[in-house]
């Protein structure tokens, strides 16, 4: 179990001092900037231009249509579906091979059309009146391929800290929420405290901090969306020592300009894999395929956070991090207990 630190309050209820008067490009008023603080996020209905969001969904149509020519060419598919459109295609693919939103989620290499926006001038101005002038991105962004009625992609109420080490509660870790399609009462998101239900047009932005528990909703089409986060790069970033914040800003060099080299080729899901306690799990095969399942297909998603707390219902994600080895009536044991994550 984690090692607790010492709550700092102060840093989600406080915004940081002012280093100029002058307003940036596309910064929040002093209201929303204490309703940030104040309520935990914050919603800009119209932050982005749609076009602005056209490249990333000309990156996400590229994702897709390699998976498909993957699963086509092992034969995992009948069909590439090249002709639907971009919010029909996964859920075709999904359909002949269940786990394919997984496989397009568990993507590790960053866009470069994620990169452009994850340090949106814009962006960066909003994010300097949460922590200051020092920016880095955090090494957990997402792009969400939550497909209908899918319980493997559908994340139950949570904290986002509470998948990294309990250093992260002493960091402000904020995170925009982009949707690329209108969002509702049908597919927004709550918020837990009485319930607030966040409707976000296309264009629009929810700002959230790292300990704000939330969950999105069911719906009944895909709704495709991005998770980028950022926070003081100076500070640990929880994330099991796998991967190092990245430089977006700095107040000390004006003309600085990011590197991308290392850290967007750098695939986060295998740097999961690889973290100490996962591997241990795999070197004494405490964490096991089934016979007939492919590595290239696994559909699964494991990482060292399962291990922050005790598991006590399962589903196929967290069998496979506990170890219920090759037979088969532990795995129909197991089964019978899974509850939809």
């Amino acid at each position: 179990m984690p090692t607790y630190t010492s709550a700092q309050p102060e840093l989600f209820t406080n915004p940081p001092e002012k280093t100029s008067s002058a307003q940036k490009k596309g910064q929040l008023t002093d209201e929303q900037v204490q309703q940030y603080f104040s309520e935990g996020f914050l919603l800009v209905p119209e932050f982005f231009e749609k076009s602005e969001l056209e490249p990333i969904i000309t990156a996400i149509c590229e994702l897709v249509d390699g998976l498909a020519e993957k699963l086509y060419s092992a034969g995992k598919i009948k069909d590439k579906y090249k002709n639907a459109t971009f919010f029909d295609r996964l859920i075709l693919i999904e359909k002949e091979f269940p786990g394919a939103a997984v496989l397009l989620h568990k993507n590790g290499i960053m866009p470069k059309a994620f990169q452009d926006l994850w340090m949106n001038e814009r962006l960066l101005n909003v994010i300097e009146q949460f922590i200051g002038p020092e920016i880095g991105g955090h090494p957990v962004w997402n792009l969400r391929t939550k497909t209908p009625k899918n319980s493997q992609v559908t994340v139950p109420w949570h904290q986002d800290s509470a998948y990294l080490t309990s250093a992260a509660c002493e960091v402000l870790q904020p995170t925009a929420w982009i949707p690329l399609l209108d969002t509702n009462r049908t597919n927004d998101v709550d918020f837990e405290k009485d319930i607030v239900l966040c409707e976000v047009p296309f264009g629009g932005v929810l700002f959230i901090n790292n300990l704000v528990p939330h969950r999105r909703k069911h719906l009944d089409k895909i709704r495709w969306s991005l998770d980028l986060r950022w926070q003081r790069p100076d500070k640990p970033n929880g994330f099991y020592g796998l991967k190092e914040n990245i430089l977006l800003r700095t107040s000390k060099d004006p003309n600085y300009t990011v590197d991308w080299t290392e850290f967007a080729s750098c695939d986060r899901t295998e740097l999961q894999r690889g973290h100490q306690d996962v591997k241990t799990k795999f070197e004494k095969e405490e964490i096991k395929l089934k016979p007939e399942e492919d590595p290239e297909f696994d559909t699964t998603i494991i990482g060292p956070w399962m291990g922050q707390w005790e598991i006590v219902h399962h589903n196929k994600h967290t069998i496979k991090y506990k170890d219920p080895g090759d037979n088969e009536e532990s795995w129909s044991n197991y089964q019978s207990t899974w509850t939809k994550a």
